[in-house]
């Protein structure tokens, strides 16, 4: 179904092309070229559709990840989450991703080069902590303490790090990006129940979580 761009908002229209953007800038790159052929593809006007960009790639890079986190809370609702262990809903949200990303690998690695420069650090730092917010808040995480953070820090690590491997991925049914996934995931349960003997230790003077939470975990 065509997308209807006269009744929605520009930041929605941006999320609603993202995808045929993504699968333009296979060949065109995240560039206006590619918002054009997505338009055009999609029945809307081209000029509304750059309207929808005006920061050009890293809008459209951003307004992707928005999309993938959208369908993500679409299509794992809250009562399919809930049957599952906290560590298996993380992970489960992870694989989602990595699948709905499967097409457009060659979009994915034209949008980590221009996430990678300089100039486009912070955002991209932004976007990856906005993406594993809404995966820990989709896992039921109401912490607000110390943890908060530090489970956001380490997602997203965990997330970057998988990506820059099933980038380049060639193995079988991506099987190697999802063995190195299964292998991050049990670092960090491993680190969160090293850790969790500290909490314990409410008459420390010294607070080792708080020193713990500024460490970032190191990539592998």
């Amino acid at each position: 179904m065509p997308i209807a761009a006269d009744e929605l908002m520009l930041d929605e229209l941006a999320i609603a092309l993202a995808p045929f953007v993504a699968d333009a800038a296979i060949f065109d790159g995240w560039s206006p070229t590619a918002v054009r052929a997505a338009a055009e593809m999609e029945g809307v006007d081209p000029d509304v559709a750059q309207l929808a960009y005006p920061g050009g790639a890293m809008d459209m890079i951003a307004a992707w990840i928005g999309s993938v986190d959208a369908a993500m809370a679409e299509e794992l609702p809250a009562p399919a989450l809930q049957a599952m262990g906290v560590g298996q809903r993380i992970r489960a949200m992870l694989v989602f991703r990595l699948e709905r990303l499967m097409p457009y690998r060659e979009s994915l690695r034209r949008a980590m080069a221009i996430m990678a420069m300089p100039q486009n650090a912070a955002r991209t730092a932004r976007l990856g902590w906005s993406s594993a917010d809404l995966m820990w808040r989709m896992a039921g995480d109401t912490a607000t303490d110390l943890n908060h953070y530090s489970k956001r820090a380490i997602l997203a690590s965990v997330y970057a790090s998988t990506l820059t491997v099933f980038a380049q991925d060639d193995s079988d049914g991506f099987a190697d990006s999802f063995a190195f996934l299964d292998r991050r995931l049990k670092d960090v349960a491993d680190f969160g129940k090293f850790t969790a003997r500290f909490r314990r230790a409410d008459a420390e003077s010294f607070s080792v979580m708080r020193l713990l939470g500024r460490l970032r975990y190191p990539a592998r």
